[in-house]
């Protein structure tokens, strides 16, 4: 007896222009409706002193977002982390690449300090700024070298910390405890874990393979965040428009001219002369790193960033895997020429200016030390207020400074994640081209899709599509075909 088959129900096909399913198309149309919705909301006011529903509303959307991305950040970092160092096991000259990786880094940050120093002193944001306008506000940390010292020792095996804050109402205390994690023990841990698998050898593959198999989850799950970014996109500059308007902006327009002309100098200027004198194409490297740089301008959080800067490295610029999956991790957490080196240049030279400080030669140069020695303390999350404590208190300069720019540090911070994004994609690609590795045949290629499009595509194609044929399960893999990001 012979059971007819029967096929399967196609699959629906994807419907639109390709140009409106692209990522950073979504990405750029929810900036723009973002800053609508945000003026429509600071037109509603604050009835009764209190937001009104839409800013409310921006807000929640916003900071969910954003509480998503960091919730995933420590097993993100613990794991490429662990992983990378792992990976360098697999790669010839690795502490060759290693070095030279640092090397750039280095270089790099210091073209882009010598460039904050440079506007700093030139447009003197410090002494256009108005003493009235500003108040101070509480920094709520202090970095010093000392303090940064310690901190990387870690206190337990996961870096956790227990903050509690105790409220005292109508003779009544209430106690608060909220759990966070510092992210540069975190490091410390992975790093020393992932030496040690390397060390143990063979006996320590399983562990390994484990730990990239799980990264590759976390991965995964990040791709289900980053897919709410034009959501996320479109709340956090609405609630960031409504919230500032251009009052408080107005009083720093001259420190903010500043940060975002040396961002987009490093960004438009230094970056391309250095993909250029290298023999790379200006255009294939931008195509390629767009939309990470968009992310990272949304996010502000270049660890949230890292599965989407990993990806456009590997996929649209050609680095090989187990290098890019040692030189994306390390930096995100290390590489920070938007947050390390341009912004507490200038903020550092803003708040000298602000309180009539003079700045010697000494002090400028200990502006570089700090920016290219110790760009670590910003860890990929903590933004930059932290980096600009550490400069201040190196240089001697009054801790309020900071209270004075944390009104604008959101704002800041989109530009300078962005910046930070776009370097811990250059760093490796140059490496790799200078090292012979640099596939260029898909550094060259056009660029269609979308970021983690190849992800979707394998995850259609292990869905199986049961029939029944004869009382045998048949599985038939979708033959639809996703356009990948390279």
């Amino acid at each position: 007896m012979t059971s007819s088959s029967t096929s399967p129900p196609a699959r629906p096909t994807r419907r639109g222009p390709r140009w409106l399913r692209s990522f950073g198309v979504q990405v750029t149309a929810a900036l723009v409706l973002g800053i609508v919705a945000g003026l429509i909301a600071r037109q509603l006011g604050e009835p009764g002193g209190q937001p009104n529903g839409l800013t409310a509303t921006l807000n929640t959307i916003g900071q969910s977002y954003v509480s998503l991305l960091k919730a995933a950040v420590i097993p993100l970092v613990f794991l490429a982390i662990v992983s990378s160092i792992g990976n360098l096991r697999r790669v010839s000259n690795a502490a060759r690449l290693a070095g030279r990786t640092l090397l750039w880094f280095a270089i790099t940050a210091f073209i882009a300090v010598s460039i904050g120093i440079a506007l700093g002193v030139v447009i003197q944001p410090g002494s256009r700024a108005s003493h009235g306008e500003l108040a101070a506000s509480d920094p709520g940390v202090t970095a010093t070298w000392w303090n940064f010292l310690i901190g990387l020792v870690p206190s337990n095996f996961v870096g956790a910390q227990v903050n509690t804050h105790v409220d005292v109402a109508n003779g009544t205390a209430t106690a608060t405890s909220a759990v966070s994690f510092n992210v540069l023990q975190v490091i410390v841990v992975a790093a020393a874990i992932g030496i040690a698998a390397v060390k143990v050898g063979r006996k320590a593959e399983p562990f390994l393979t484990f730990t990239d198999s799980a990264l590759k989850i976390v991965q995964r799950v990040l791709w289900w965040i980053i897919r709410l970014a034009p959501l996320g996109t479109f709340a956090l500059i609405a609630n960031a428009v409504a919230t500032y308007g251009w009052t408080t902006i107005g009083s720093l327009a001259w420190f903010v001219f500043a940060v975002y002309l040396g961002l987009a100098i490093v960004l438009f200027v230094v970056y391309p002369i250095i993909v250029r004198s290298n023999g790379l194409s200006i255009r294939q490297y931008y195509s390629g790193v767009w939309p990470a740089v968009q992310l990272g301008f949304v996010s502000r959080s270049s660890i949230g960033t890292l599965p989407l800067t990993q990806r456009v490295v590997e996929r649209n610029l050609g680095v090989p895997s187990g290098y890019a999956s040692f030189a994306a991790p390390l930096g995100a957490t290390t590489k920070m020429d938007g947050c390390a080196a341009i912004y507490p240049a200038i903020a550092a030279i803003f708040v000298a200016q602000f309180y009539g400080i003079h700045l010697d030669l000494l002090q400028y140069l200990l502006i570089v030390v700090v920016s290219v020695v110790g760009s670590a303390a910003t860890a990929g999350t903590t933004g930059a207020i932290v980096m600009l404590t550490l400069t201040l208190s190196t240089l001697g300069l009054p801790l309020d400074g900071v209270g004075l720019l944390l009104a604008i540090d959101a704002i800041l911070d989109m530009g300078r994640t962005a910046v930070n994004v776009a370097g811990q994609a250059l760093v490796p690609t140059i490496v790799a081209k200078r090292e012979g590795i640099l596939d260029l045949d898909l550094y060259n290629a056009p660029r269609s899709g979308e970021p983690f499009s190849d992800d979707v595509a394998d995850a259609e194609r292990a869905e199986p599509d049961a029939t029944v044929d004869g009382g045998e399960l048949e599985e038939k893999t979708s033959r639809d075909t996703v356009p990948q990001s390279a």
